[in-house]
């Protein structure tokens, strides 16, 4: 495969039954195939010993970051960027069709750091969304409590005006 980045080939490094495809002689970047990242993203995962082949690649290309990237895989298809986690430091390419992800040199070390377990990174989470969505939730929560008072209300008033086997 070729790297997306500066088009050097990839080469395979299989660590611990993984293989990963690392562009050892260009930029430094891997690409992992669909569920391979998830299997190392956490220190606890591997130490980063185990990880030296990938993490200590030395870049001998220069890359420029906001060129938009095509899968290595799937070759025509444009990866789309995003955030790894809800903290925003590592910016990832994912493949839409392939699920793959390419990692630029050291964003492996960094996502690996950002959270010690998957506890954490689910409360890290929780705290994002709950931050940006919890005050609307509970304006919503109390609006449809008054409607379903007010719904109450008129359901006791058509019981008392109406006989009982309609209701």
């Amino acid at each position: 495969m070729e790297c997306p980045a500066c088009k050097t080939l990839l080469e395979e490094v299989t660590i611990e039954g993984i293989a990963l495809d690392v562009c050892k002689k260009g930029c430094g970047g891997i690409w992992f195939d669909r569920f391979e990242l998830q299997k190392m993203d956490e220190p606890h995962e591997f130490t980063d010993e185990n990880l030296i082949e990938v993490l200590a690649v030395e870049p001998v290309k220069k890359i420029d970051h906001s060129e938009r990237r095509k899968c290595p895989k799937c070759q025509d298809v444009i990866m789309m960027r995003h955030f790894f986690s809800v903290r925003k430091e590592v910016e990832v390419d994912e493949c839409p069709k392939c699920a793959g992800f390419w990692l630029d040199e050291g964003e492996l070390f960094q996502i690996r750091h950002q959270f010690q377990t998957e506890e954490e990174r689910i409360n890290a989470a929780r705290q994002y969304f709950g931050d940006m969505f919890d005050t609307d939730l509970e304006k919503m929560k109390n609006e449809s409590k008054e409607k379903a008072e007010k719904a109450a209300k008129i359901a006791k008033i058509f019981r008392l005006v109406s006989p009982r086997n309609y209701f």
